[in-house]
């Protein structure tokens, strides 16, 4: 035999084993998707966003049925009825009702503020939504501090602006 054709099998020849170890396998990619394992990992990976999504149609739905303009359906709102004024919150019962019948003018004059987050709410679902199919991660609502002052300031002059006798346009 010449030694071209001659293979030698290391495991059975002691004396020929490599000496050097091998590498550890290198740790998983944290910023990776997880492997696709088949319809039963993605059914899983989409449960939980289609099961918020389905409350969240529910929840529209039932504000959609029962109308917040009859007075004795839902309780009035706690600030308002002590106060006498609008939190950023109120009229979103009246919005959430009008944009269930697709009536987007009368949901802004309700609360502008709030179909402002029904939008945002769609994005963020169909991104998760989306990210479950693909196998990505869940999309995280992190903000800075700054943006989540931002987001409270917003809130604040939209409360202010709609109790003063200009901004009546944004009361409901």
């Amino acid at each position: 035999m010449s030694g071209e054709n001659q293979r030698v099998d290391a495991s059975r020849t002691p004396d020929l084993a490599p000496s050097v170890s091998p590498d550890p396998p290198a740790p998983p990619d944290p910023q990776a998707p997880p492997p696709s394992g088949g319809p039963a990992s993605r059914a899983r990976r989409l449960a939980t966003p289609a099961l918020t999504l389905a409350a969240a149609t529910a929840a529209l739905a039932y504000v959609g049925t029962v109308d917040p303009n009859e007075p004795g359906h839902y309780p009035v709102c706690p600030l308002f009825r002590l106060t006498g004024v609008l939190c950023p919150g109120c009229g979103g019962l009246r919005s959430a009702h009008a944009f269930a019948h697709g009536d987007l003018p009368t949901a802004f004059g309700a609360n502008a503020l709030a179909v402002a987050g029904y939008f945002v709410f769609a994005g963020f679902m169909a991104l998760w939504l989306v990210r479950g199919y693909r196998g990505g991660p869940a999309p995280r609502l992190v903000m800075k501090p700054l943006y989540w002052w931002g987001a409270g300031a917003l809130a604040l002059v939209f409360s202010v602006v709609r109790n003063l006798p200009a901004g009546s346009f944004l009361a409901p």
